[in-house]
């Protein structure tokens, strides 16, 4: 059964989305436009996600650190690239009380220039390298256009910056990092991705180039989730960081860049969620399991403690609905807040020393014994991270397609959109035509000899790459 709250996604996908996020209590509008709140249910999902993520990090070397959120706009300019890509969204601070500042100080639209000015002072010889360090903030950036998750005007994020002394070592961790998103998205998120390298109208402003990864949400539309960006000495010789290296001469470092946001709240809902809302995977879920006592008697809430406090010594998140509502609407509560698994504990199944597990994903219903209950929920938490994987990596092949010509990326993005393989001659020209269709843009270039006896699916000549196109949000 839908949830009435919700529009039908097949019936209008964009107020489904914002629908499920209202609904289930993830952001709210704030009176200032362009910026979200993040309630309970979206910041516990962004805390699962930093947990999880910031121990990978660590477990790689990397080290938390807190830069500031103003940036003076003489360090901000010294890169002249960086400046040119982000210049449409900078926000200015101008004044300070009632003093007008001796120079405008830009709110951080992201922070190679303050860890280029703060490595500046703290590197010196190759002894002190690597750096390897990440930080957790917020960010703004000027978006025209927002939309809760998304695109908004404040986001929160990790980035990752390291300074190497050498190229090989920049680089090995620039496809490190890639290959950790990879990681997380589809073992954690349940989010299967494509990775690749971006072109270069499309790379990170100031980046020798971008890796980035690509995911496919249910209706066809792609969404950049991470990217890793080497910067190789451009930015070391921009901000002048250099060291000492074993030859006793001065060297630029060789630069690192990667980060992800809560952009991927915004994946999960649209990768996974339906029309009751939202659908959580496990293992970033907040929470896993709702437990329903159909009555609220001291027999049935005393098993109910029992269960969870079995699960919860297991390490499976759990809790009771104690509210003062009706069974129905307890249940429809764990549907839209996308728990995996509801354990409704009536009387007359008690009577038979028995409890129903109901799943998420499936609304499949199942009675089992109370004494079995911690193997059932196991098993059905990992079923169900599977299960999400699985499907959501069915859409992403059912909507992969091959186009010879413009005539078929044209059918393909008016009628059932999705990831276009198509080969590209490598011309700017040939890039932006693609983005007249629909406004279709390169994903990423596939790493493949595959294009060798290829020709540019816009204007013929001699292919030389395989590139992933598709439609963003």
């Amino acid at each position: 059964m839908k949830n009435e709250k919700i529009t039908e996604r097949n019936k209008d996908f964009a107020s489904w989305y914002t629908d499920v996020v209202k609904a289930a209590h993830l952001a709210e509008y704030s009176n200032v436009k362009g910026f979200i709140i993040f309630e309970p249910n979206g910041y516990a999902i962004w805390e699962n996600i930093q947990k999880v993520m910031d121990k990978m990090f660590k477990e790689l070397g990397h080290q938390n650190v807190y830069l500031p959120v103003m940036i003076p706009e003489n360090l901000l300019k010294k890169e002249g690239e960086l400046v040119e890509g982000f210049a449409p969204e900078v926000a200015w601070v101008t004044e300070g009380g009632s003093n007008k500042l001796e120079e405008r100080l830009a709110f951080r639209p992201t922070s190679e220039s303050l860890f280029c000015d703060y490595y500046k002072n703290i590197v010196k010889t190759y002894k002190d390298l690597p750096k390897l360090y990440n930080q957790w903030c917020n960010v703004i950036r000027w978006e025209k256009e927002t939309r809760p998750f998304l695109r908004s005007r404040e986001f929160l994020w990790q980035e990752g910056h390291t300074v190497h002394a050498t190229e090989k070592e920049a680089m090995e961790e620039t496809n490190r990092m890639l290959d950790t998103y990879k990681r997380f998205f589809e073992e954690y998120l349940a989010i299967p991705v494509v990775v690749g390298r971006k072109t270069e109208k499309e790379k990170f402003a100031g980046a020798e180039y971008t890796l980035t990864v690509e995911a496919m949400m249910q209706n066809g539309v792609c969404l950049q989730s991470a990217t890793s960006h080497y910067f190789g000495q451009k930015f070391a010789k921009a901000y002048d960081v250099k060291f000492v290296n074993k030859d006793n001469k001065f060297e630029y470092c060789y630069q690192t860049s990667w980060g992800s946001t809560t952009r991927m709240i915004g994946a999960l809902i649209m990768v996974h969620g339906d029309d009751k809302g939202l659908v959580l995977p496990p293992k970033i879920a907040p929470k896993q399991v709702c437990i329903v006592p159909i009555k609220m008697t001291d027999e049935l809430l005393e098993v109910c403690e029992e269960l969870s406090n079995e699960l919860k010594k297991n390490d499976i998140v759990s809790y009771i609905d104690k509210t003062d509502k009706s069974a129905g609407f307890k249940f429809a509560e764990a549907e839209v807040n996308g728990i995996p698994v509801r354990i409704e504990v009536g009387p007359r199944d008690l009577e038979n020393n028995k409890v129903t597990l109901v799943r998420r994903d499936t609304s499949e219903k199942k009675l089992v014994n109370v004494d079995n209950v911690l193997e059932n929920v196991q098993k059905l938490l990992n079923d169900i991270q599977d299960n999400l994987y699985n499907k959501a990596l069915e859409n992403t092949k059912n909507r992969t397609y091959e186009a010879k010509s413009l005539k078929d990326v044209e059918e393909i993005m008016n009628t059932n959109p999705g990831f276009v393989n198509a080969h590209w001659c490598g011309d700017l020209e040939c890039e932006l035509k693609m983005k007249e269709i629909k406004g279709t843009k390169s994903r990423c270039i596939v790493e493949t000899k595959d294009y060798e006896n290829e020709v540019c699916v816009v204007c013929g000549k001699k292919a030389k790459h395989k590139v992933v196109w598709g439609i963003q949000y």
